[in-house]
């Protein structure tokens, strides 16, 4: 069986020799990088099932580092960081981050947030096409339109919107919804989700009459339609 193989990269040596003894304790095959422009090197060269990247790292930060990573890959990415702000959060996520962990965290989180993305990236939609009212969310192309208008999305943003399309008339809690488009239950930290929701109102029904996403008070979010 193929090994899973982790890329850590991470400037704070010990936490990173820390990191690699605990995962490859647990099956997976680990290499570490100290720095943002070698960790990208890394990735561009070689093939990785997940990477768990600082944000604060020498020669390019964790932020921009992701963002590059998106221009080519979809590979997993779980952000660590010292920094415990929602804000922080949602822009690591924005950049296209799949989880979020913040120091300091016991290794049994980590594990969990590792097994959940393995079992969601197991999991293949039969549904590649999504219809509500005039909007249209191609999967296999990742193209959503609405009155034939293209719209750009964020790869959370476009996350968000297949979920909520693919439960059309369900409402969705706060939970569900990070559980299932952010990999993990983030605790007291739901705000995320209007956030987001905030920013895909603004693509998908500002300036149309018919507003698609619906808030139910007190219980989560739905899409409503035919």
């Amino acid at each position: 069986m193929k090994s899973y193989r982790i890329l850590i990269i991470e400037d704070e040596k010990k936490m990173s020799m820390f990191l690699q003894m605990e995962l490859n304790h647990e099956g997976y095959d680990t290499d570490a990088e100290y720095n943002g422009r070698d960790g990208l090197r890394k990735i561009q060269n070689e093939n990785y099932d997940l990477i768990l990247l600082d944000i604060m790292l020498p020669k390019l930060n964790g932020m921009e580092l992701c963002r590059r990573v998106r221009q080519f890959s979809k590979i997993p990415i779980i952000m660590i960081t010292a920094k415990d702000d929602v804000m922080d959060k949602v822009m690591g996520l924005d950049t296209g981050a799949n989880d979020y962990i913040t120091k300091p965290f016991a290794i049994e989180e980590l594990l969990a947030r590792i097994r959940v993305i393995r079992r969601n990236n197991g999991e293949k939609s039969e549904n590649y096409k999504y219809e509500v009212d005039d909007l249209v969310m191609n999967t296999r192309t990742h193209e959503v339109t609405r009155d034939g208008k293209h719209i750009e999305l964020t790869k959370k943003e476009y996350d968000l919107l297949e979920i909520l399309l693919a439960n059309k008339n369900v409402v969705m809690t706060r939970d569900q919804l990070i559980d299932k488009v952010w990999g993990y239950d983030y605790f007291n930290d739901t705000n995320v989700v209007s956030v987001f929701i905030r920013y895909l109102r603004s693509k998908i029904d500002d300036g149309f009459e018919n507003k698609l996403i619906t808030t139910i008070r007190g219980v989560g979010y739905a899409i409503k339609g035919d």
